[in-house]
């Protein structure tokens, strides 16, 4: 499944935010890694990201953050859940964790660019 992801980041508070469109409120922000939170809706499925220091988080520049070519790739098959994110197709980050949040069977891709 791909959908398109609106990102932003605040380079004064050092924040990155992802929502993917045409999603609206969340049930709860789960962190999925030391500083990146997960947010899911009422069907357990992903709708967006935040990262509060976020050059930090992901070892990146600031000026890497400000692009706008994002790309988050969200697979999970019911166990584990890998969460992969590239900025101009240079990965920044890659989680692999347990699924506690109850996420259903997905491969998704939330794109900027789509």
């Amino acid at each position: 499944m791909q959908k398109r992801l609106i990102s932003s980041y605040d380079e004064i508070n050092d924040t990155f935010v992802g929502k993917v469109d045409g999603e609206y409120g969340y049930v709860a922000d789960y962190g999925i890694s030391e500083g990146v939170y997960l947010g899911i809706n009422s069907s357990n499925m992903p709708t967006s990201i935040f990262v509060p220091n976020a050059s930090k988080v992901f070892n990146t520049s600031k000026e890497t953050l400000e692009s706008a070519d994002v790309k988050i790739s969200i697979n999970c098959d019911g166990i584990c859940l890998n969460f992969d994110m590239c900025i101009e197709n240079s990965r920044i980050c890659s989680i692999t964790c347990e699924n506690k949040l109850g996420i259903p069977n997905i491969n998704c891709l939330f794109d900027c660019n789509i």
